[in-house]
């Protein structure tokens, strides 16, 4: 009896747990740190990008979608999940066929993250497993702060073709954590914006940030970041470097960014 009972339990939580397709590249993350694998109908266009998913090797068992509403709709999911700014045309029109669409705001803040990982578990029917991602960003924020510098370097996080994450972000959360200070308002940029290479050596930041080490100019938007000018009052001992696939984001990857960040700083206060 006891045998009987507990397998149609298994059935029944089998039953209730959602087939589930991704249409956004944060969603993704959530959906593969959270869900079980059967759940998984289909994932965003960037899924496997490995520049801007942080679990792009564990997408790759999963079916990659195009982005349009076409694929999704074939696949009959039970929830559609993608942030607020994917696509409109391709969220109302699924809304109009009768999915059920679950969108997600971009995050600014680490508390937003932990919130919208348990909005996550909880969807999925599984909202003990955000216990252990919310765990270990908490571990990564107390190793981070523990570390954290005593003195309020600034630092101007700069992007392709002059991006400046602004003062209102995610990007300055996570430098607020590790006792730093972004840099970003003394360009007027509080929510983010474009800035000129005269600009930024004017400013004269302590360190600038970006999000890769290379030293290839592929297209003129990285060309901007190596400029002669920046190679010169900012060397790599003057560059925090964070990979784009750690921040793009706010979901479990943040435990790592903290960690890189933290340990990128150690590095250049040397």
């Amino acid at each position: 009896m006891m045998l009987l009972v507990a397998s149609l339990a298994t059935a029944a939580s089998a039953a209730a747990a959602p087939k589930v397709v991704s249409i956004n590249t944060c969603t993704d993350q959530l959906l593969l740190t959270l869900a079980d694998p059967d759940q998984i109908l289909g994932l965003s266009p960037y899924a496997r990008d490995a520049d801007r998913s942080f679990l792009a090797a564990e997408a790759a068992q999963f079916p990659q979608l195009s982005g349009g509403a076409e694929d999704v709709l074939m696949l009959k999911p039970d929830v559609v999940v993608g942030g607020r700014y994917t696509k409109r045309a391709t969220r109302e029109l699924l809304k109009q066929m009768g999915l059920r669409v679950v969108e997600f705001d971009s995050v600014k803040t680490i508390d937003e993250s932990k919130a919208q990982i348990r909005q996550m578990a909880d969807l999925l029917g599984h909202p003990e497993r955000a216990d252990a991602a919310i765990a270990r960003i908490d571990a990564a924020v107390a190793r981070a702060k523990q570390a954290a510098s005593r003195t309020r370097f600034t630092v101007l996080p700069l992007a392709r073709r002059g991006w400046v994450s602004g003062r209102d972000s995610l990007i300055s959360t996570l430098l607020d954590t590790v006792g730093l200070r972004n840099a970003a308002s003394g360009l007027g940029l509080q929510r983010g914006g474009f800035t000129s290479l005269e600009a930024v050596v004017a400013l004269r930041p302590d360190f600038l940030l970006m999000t890769s080490d290379s030293d290839f100019a592929e297209d003129e938007g990285r060309a901007f970041v190596l400029h002669p000018a920046l190679q010169r009052f900012y060397p790599s001992s003057k560059r925090i470097t964070v990979p784009e696939r750690l921040t793009v984001c706010g979901g479990p990857m943040l435990a790592d960014a903290l960690d890189r960040l933290t340990e990128e700083f150690t590095r250049v206060e040397r």
